[in-house]
């Protein structure tokens, strides 16, 4: 509610990327834009496909359902629709959503005068995914090394990758996007642990300020990053926790087909050593 008198600020024309006013406009409190009606597009036709492929596969269970990639023998060519090319239609249906969000995204700030941080950030969500879906599968010659769209089949395809590379997590990739998956919770849970401290005190007391803040982490770790400083750091974690992440799994494959725990043979093969 508190937005309500806010909104005529910001609810004017312009800051548009394609179509002008013609998509210019509101429902409810949602903008909408060229970009949110291809968003609703993809959306709904990827979602109808994955229900058609539930449909014409052997169960209803939400936890077995399957959508498939081609098998390998199709190459990085069309597969009929009912052995993989279903898969390849969603995969343009997804890519489409979230890149339709995303410009979206940048319209909403055109708008408010805000800087592109949201879109820019998203966007790595979004290579993460490409990078699964598109660019190993391209890297390696055939869309059958895309995951499958299920519950169980996807984590399925995970367990099967990381056996192929014996044990995937001596991936150095993979360690550095777990290591920032881990920081970023951690900043997280003290930055949000903080202002709940200062702000939420108990009866009788009163609210404490920024002040209060940065004291208690110059006190507990020696050194306080201040407000501004705690976003950058977890923005910078969060990102780069997707990005190691898309790293890990393109490497693993077009440029390692080995164990991963083979890798480290150079650190035995240090002089040192001798």
């Amino acid at each position: 509610m508190s937005m309500l008198s806010f909104e005529r600020k910001y609810r004017v024309r312009g800051g548009t990327l394609v179509g002008g006013d013609l998509f210019d406009f509101w429902v409810g409190p949602f903008y909408v834009g060229f970009f949110g009606v291809t968003a609703i597009f993809f959306a709904l036709l990827g979602t109808l496909l994955i229900i058609y492929g539930a449909a014409i596969g052997p169960t209803w269970n939400l936890w077995q359902i399957n959508i498939a990639p081609p098998d390998l023998k199709y190459g990085l060519g069309l597969a009929p629709l009912k052995e993989g090319g279903l898969w390849q239609i969603i995969t343009i249906c997804a890519i489409g959503a979230f890149v339709s969000w995303a410009l979206r995204q940048v319209e909403i700030a055109r708008k408010l005068g805000m800087g592109l941080h949201i879109p820019f950030a998203f966007s790595f969500a979004i290579l993460a995914y490409v990078t699964l879906v598109v660019v190993r599968p391209l890297l390696l010659g055939a869309w059958g090394h895309g995951f499958p769209y299920g519950i169980i089949s996807h984590l399925d395809w995970v367990s099967n990758v990381g056996y192929q590379f014996l044990h995937f997590h001596y991936n150095p990739a993979h360690m550095l996007a777990v290591t920032f998956f881990f920081t970023t919770t951690l900043a997280l849970s003290m930055h949000g642990s903080l202002i709940l401290a200062v702000t939420n005190p108990g009866r009788g007391e009163e609210v404490k300020g920024g002040e209060h803040e940065n004291t208690f982490f110059r006190d507990d770790i020696g050194y306080s990053i201040g407000a501004l400083g705690i976003h950058r750091l977890g923005l910078f974690l969060a990102l780069s926790a997707g990005f190691w992440s898309a790293v890990c799994i393109v490497i693993s494959g077009p440029f390692w087909t080995r164990g991963w725990p083979e890798w480290w043979n150079w650190w035995l093969q240090l002089p040192i050593w001798s």
